[in-house]
């Protein structure tokens, strides 16, 4: 790191190569394509070559350029859909989140175990499609922190959000796959219609 902040390009390189995996990983998951995903990276491994000097090594170099490719990401992402640009915190901000947790509507035994359903194409179709219906900030917490393994602490410093907020839209976030994964899943037979929960 010290060499690379002193300009020398090929320790740059090296810590790049380091990261650029995970990275590209997140903007793919943010883009849902390769080619704004390769922009996303590109963009965001540039902007970390101009903002190397703001490093101040609180975090991994992965954790830091991670958020910087996020960034990028989402701004990929909200041109693409002919959004307003809003910033990393603003996106990731839900409306109305300290409220009470939500229930699941829908509760039934699944029929088969897990790692079967995920061997099968449809399963990987209906979760990439369940991931895509998450909130973008709830679907970038459940992305870092259970998709990449980021630690909490790393997936807040990504986001610039804090511990604790990573762990309620993580919270959030599982729910609502569930909910779709169960609704697909799920025994007929064994489902609960929606209740109160004591």
């Amino acid at each position: 790191m010290a060499l690379a902040k002193a300009g020398d390009l090929s320790a740059f390189e090296r810590l790049v190569e380091g990261a650029q995996r995970r990275c590209y990983r997140v903007a793919r998951q943010i883009t849902g394509n390769d080619s704004d995903a390769a922009d996303a990276t590109q963009q965001g491994f540039l902007s970390a070559v101009e903002q190397l000097h703001r490093f101040r090594g609180e975090s991994s170099f992965v954790t830091w350029v991670s958020r910087i490719v996020s960034h990028a990401a989402l701004k990929i992402l909200r041109k693409r859909r002919g959004l307003p640009s809003v910033s990393l915190e603003e996106a990731t901000e839900q409306p109305g989140g300290d409220g009470p947790v939500p229930h699941p509507e829908y509760i039934a035994d699944w029929k088969e175990s897990p790692e079967v359903l995920v061997e099968r194409n449809e399963a990987r179709v209906l979760l990439h499609s369940a991931l895509e219906g998450l909130a973008i900030g709830y679907r970038l917490v459940f992305i870092l922190r259970d998709v990449e393994g980021m630690s909490v602490a790393e997936t807040a410093e990504a986001l610039g959000i804090s511990e604790a907020n990573v762990k309620v839209r993580l919270m959030r976030a599982r729910l609502q796959l569930r909910e779709v994964l169960t609704r697909a899943f799920g025994d007929p037979q064994r489902r609960m219609p929606p209740h109160r929960h004591e």
